[in-house]
């Protein structure tokens, strides 16, 4: 049974990174790329000018997601893992935004892998490491605050199997568990009325 219940949350959450990283993957350019850092993505124009540096980075992360993808299907959330990481350590060109969305949404990823394994005070860490070192506001940002919210669920279950010594901390994670979500929200809705008022 829970073998099923892991089964089936790892393939929810690749239909959502694989189309995430697809998403990235052809939205990237270096035309005209505002360098004051943006505070939404952009998606290409058909003028703009792609980088093969750029897209040989981009091409490894599908490949490594993809890989990942096939380990968490035989269940092996290691090997998986191990994949993931790969990604954060690619070479990306200086200053592509499209690096910081890549590695945003490979966090994400790793963050939910770490804490399917067990390992939920890593699985913040890398969602905390991505927020500190990300250069604008995007989805994958707004996706990596949800995340770090489910984290915070996963730690109010862990202190709510300790009965009443664990109740306080329980609490408190669910009230951290809200406010991700909120920051989540509040930032999507940035996202979406600059989009509106792009159009």
């Amino acid at each position: 049974m829970k073998t099923a219940w892991k089964t089936a949350l790892i393939t929810s959450l690749l239909a959502v990174v694989l189309g995430a990283i697809s998403i990235t993957f052809v939205a990237c350019s270096t035309g005209d790329r505002d360098t004051s850092a943006p505070s939404q993505t952009k998606t290409a124009e058909p003028t703009d000018v792609i980088d093969e540096q750029l897209m040989m980075a981009l091409a490894q992360a599908k490949n490594f997601h993809r890989k990942a993808k096939v380990y968490m299907i035989d269940g092996n959330l290691v090997a998986a893992t191990t994949s993931v990481r790969q990604i954060l350590s690619l070479r990306f060109p200086k200053g592509a935004p499209e690096a910081d969305d890549v590695r945003q949404d490979a966090r994400a990823l790793l963050a939910k892998l770490l804490v399917s394994q067990g390992q939920v005070d890593e699985a913040m860490r890398t969602v905390e490491e991505g927020l500190a070192q990300s250069q604008r506001e995007s989805f994958f940002v707004a996706n990596l605050y949800t995340v770090q919210g489910e984290i915070h669920e996963a730690r109010a279950a862990q202190a709510d199997s300790e009965g009443d010594a664990g109740k306080a901390k329980a609490i408190e994670e669910r009230r951290s568990a809200i406010a991700s979500y909120d920051r989540s929200i509040s930032i999507n809705e940035k996202l979406q009325k600059q989009l509106s008022e792009d159009k």
